[in-house]
């Protein structure tokens, strides 16, 4: 295994490809997401506003495209982060945001899908994130309480008026995703996998074959299999790299439609994180880690 140097920030996103959201909108494959720029329980501002600053900021510079928010982030803390962070963007940045989920206090999200609240809360994404047309607009979670033909029926026609690019769905079942691809081209898909938990591993095969792109939430187990004592804690010591970075390689070796993206409010973290872009798994090692999370 060849690794770049975790601690000097020298390693760019770069070397894990790129994909094509929807076969038009290229990111490098590498990607980072917003939510723990927020408070504690995804509620309120960060605690520290410029370190988030400089966090979104240091990750272009390291060639980041990628950058996954929502509306329900702070809410509304991470969208407008952005935009004070990165614009006027560059032309290769691609922010992807999402709606569907409402808050009502620190931890607690609440699905709604009605279509009057998906278009309003695509007007405020446009204005928070300063954007005249989002990339990647994502139901965050379908509201059983609405019929997905509506729900998707409204991202369409947001598309058709020019305010959403592509759509993307998160946390579906492949039955789901089928059934709104009836209505529309979906893009990409968002749900929870990792090293530790495949459960979406048929999802994520439905995707390959139909290149779909793959974003998986939680790619690190919010630490669990970070740990030093964790499941990759001794693979990682015998490879000159962190459990994490470990874990995001091999992400990015599973499958070329998989987009991670994995989040910090830590400078430190964010070069680490990246530098897993120069990670390259043999079979030999791709297969040990595989094995290592059955």
């Amino acid at each position: 295994m060849s690794t770049h140097p975790t601690t000097t920030g020298d390693t760019t996103a770069a070397p894990s490809g790129t994909y094509a959201i929807g076969g038009d909108l290229p990111v490098v494959r590498l990607g980072y997401g917003t939510m723990q720029l927020t408070g504690e329980g995804v509620w309120g501002p960060p605690r520290d506003h410029d370190t988030a600053v400089a966090v979104l900021r240091r990750a272009v510079e390291l060639g980041v495209t990628f950058f996954d928010t929502a509306d329900s982030y702070g809410p509304v803390v991470a969208e407008q982060l952005l935009k004070e962070a990165l614009h006027p963007y560059a032309d290769d940045v691609v922010i992807a945001t999402k709606a569907g989920l409402t808050r009502q206090g620190p931890g607690v999200w609440t699905p709604v899908g009605r279509p009057a609240y998906l278009r309003q809360q695509c007007e405020m994404s446009l204005r928070n994130l300063g954007v005249e047309r989002i990339d990647l607009f994502q139901l965050h979670r379908i509201d059983p309480a609405v019929d997905l033909e509506d729900q998707v029926g409204e991202l369409v026609a947001l598309r058709d008026e020019g305010k959403i690019r592509h759509i993307g769905l998160s946390e579906v079942s492949v039955e789901q995703l089928e059934m709104a691809q009836a209505m529309a081209p979906i893009a990409t898909v968002q749900n929870l996998y990792n090293l530790a938990h495949r459960d979406a591993q048929e999802l994520l095969d439905f995707c390959e074959q139909h290149d779909i792109g793959f974003i998986p939430w939680f790619p690190l187990a919010t630490g669990e299999l970070s740990a030093e004592d964790g499941v990759l804690g001794a693979a990682a010591k015998d490879h000159d790299a962190t459990p994490s970075q470990l874990a995001l390689a091999w992400l990015l070796r599973r499958s070329p439609v998989m987009l991670p993206i994995p989040g910090t409010s830590s400078l430190d973290h964010l070069e680490s994180n990246t530098a897993a872009a120069g990670i390259e798994l043999t079979d030999e090692e791709y297969a040990a880690l595989t094995a290592l999370g059955d």
